[in-house]
């Protein structure tokens, strides 16, 4: 195979320049003659990589995060290092957010949770609607099997409402609110997601303290609120790490019409080409369905959602 030079120096070129683009917005100064890339003495290039600055002050739902304390900015810190270079993941977030956060701002809204808890979703399963846990937490607020049904939701083997946004953002507003209500702040709601407001209230009670900052839980807990904190602000400011996305590169929300179901559907799929679309659209649209029939018990209804 002959060797292209050319094609070479173009790739390691732009590269270093992507490269340099990326540490130079890190909001960390660089000494004079400094570069972001240099070549060893092997001939490889060798990159440099900062850590990001920390914002001056933050808040979650309104209640600020006390940056003045060593150990809780230490926290942040690790979670901004850990989440700032991932511009992979970042990048299909924001686009992913442009289908989803107008249905996930609008129930919490419509259910009096503050706007942050969107993030919620994000560290939770990085708005991916087929996320599923080793433990089976699945979809956008990754709901347990067990838990979701106690929150409003109907889990079976042919409809599972955790992969319905809307029902299962309404279902986790539900578990805020009564966090809320147990803790006394939305930041304590927030950490008692991940632990269960069981596991929240024995820590509290053992430590002698309430306030999420105060306390000290297992690592995953400990750093849950941070790692949402840090998303919060990198999400909310993409240029800080470099994320140059164009609003219109966003993935649009689907738009569909509303067909409400009654009766028995023996096949979905025979149905679907009855209704003018395809199996695919319809589990496309419809996430929600998981059997291959829909069974409809006497009173009970379905909003299937189709193409417009």
């Amino acid at each position: 195979m002959k060797f292209k030079t050319k094609p070479v120096i173009y790739f390691f070129c732009g590269l270093a320049i992507g490269v340099a683009v990326v540490a130079g917005i890190a909001s960390r100064k660089i000494e004079p003659g400094a570069t972001t890339v240099e070549v060893n003495n092997e001939g490889r290039p060798q990159y440099k990589w900062f850590s990001p600055a920390l914002p001056a002050s933050l808040d979650f739902s309104g209640e600020a995060v006390p940056l003045d304390r060593w150990e809780v900015k230490e926290r942040l810190d690790r979670e901004m290092i850990v989440n700032y270079y991932v511009h992979g993941s970042q990048l299909y977030i924001l686009k992913l957010a442009g289908r989803y956060m107008p249905v996930i701002e609008e129930r919490l809204k419509a259910n009096g949770i503050p706007d942050d808890f969107k993030y919620v979703a994000v560290a939770e399963s990085s708005l991916q609607q087929n996320a599923v846990s080793g433990v089976g937490a699945s979809s956008f607020w990754q709901f347990m099997k067990d838990t979701g049904p106690r929150y409003g939701l109907e889990i079976s083997d042919e409809v599972d409402e955790r992969f319905n946004v809307a029902r299962a953002t309404d279902a986790a507003c539900k578990y805020f609110k009564e966090a809320h209500d147990k803790f006394g702040t939305w930041t304590a709601a927030a950490a008692s997601y991940n632990c269960g407001m069981g596991g929240y209230n024995s820590q509290a009670d053992f430590q002698g303290a309430t306030n999420y900052y105060d306390l000290i839980f297992p690592d995953e807990t400990n750093r849950y609120v941070f790692r949402i904190l840090a998303l919060k602000y990198l999400l909310s400011n993409p240029k800080i790490a470099g994320n140059m996305i164009d609003p219109a590169e966003a993935y649009k929300p689907l738009k569909g019409k509303d067909v409400e179901v009654t009766a028995t559907i023996a096949d979905l799929a025979v149905w679907a080409k009855a209704n003018n679309t395809t199996y695919k659209m319809l589990k496309i649209y419809n996430p929600w369905l998981r059997a291959h029939k829909l069974t409809v018990k006497l009173g009970k209804k379905y909003i299937i959602q189709l193409p417009a």
